[in-house]
């Protein structure tokens, strides 16, 4: 089973002058909070297209603490570090630095954070996350590994006796489906 490796969250610490400028840009009707509308707006992927509203609702979902639908400066500077962090993590697995990860480098990818998926598994994910063209945008990608981690750590409880297997009542199912999709 897999686990990382998943950038880590920083903890603590002041907000630098550098990504309370970038907060600032960000927040276009400066109220002091980010929306996941106004992330869109700064978030470009390596095709100068916006990150998707899946991945920005995600985003704002797993830093906004207080459940308001939006994200204060502090917040934002764990979610800067993270996309940062993520942004490192796309490059080194985007080997041809084409912008995307084609199927390739997903199964590579994949398998050194510790998942033994299928060919055809890995075919799946590249067709769900692009079926037209077959490759993952660096946004696609964000999305899909946190949704793999938030499965896994979901299926992990449940496995308890450790062998990869676990059965599960319909009503769990669906509740583990229903909190780990995005």
């Amino acid at each position: 089973m897999g686990h990382g490796p998943y950038p880590n969250i920083p903890i603590g610490g002041g907000v630098s002058p550098q990504v309370q400028q970038w907060f600032r840009a960000v927040d276009k009707d400066q109220s002091g909070f980010i929306t996941a509308a106004e992330l869109k707006g700064a978030l470009v992927n390596a095709q100068g297209q916006s990150f998707s509203d899946t991945a920005c609702n995600l985003m704002i979902g797993m830093f906004d603490k207080d459940r308001t639908g939006t994200i204060n400066v502090e917040e934002f500077d764990k979610l800067y570090t993270y996309v940062n962090q993520w942004l490192t993590v796309f490059k080194t697995y985007d080997v041809d630095q084409s912008g995307h990860i084609e199927e390739q480098e997903l199964s590579k990818a994949m398998s050194q954070m510790g998942f033994r998926f299928t060919p055809e598994f890995i075919n799946f994910l590249i067709k769900r996350s692009d079926p037209k063209d077959g490759r993952v945008s660096v946004d696609q990608f964000i999305v899909l590994c946190v949704q793999i981690q938030r499965f896994t750590e979901a299926f992990r409880v449940r496995d308890t006796q450790q062998n990869g297997t676990v059965t599960i009542a319909f009503e769990d199912f669906l509740n583990v489906a229903l909190s780990c999709s995005i």
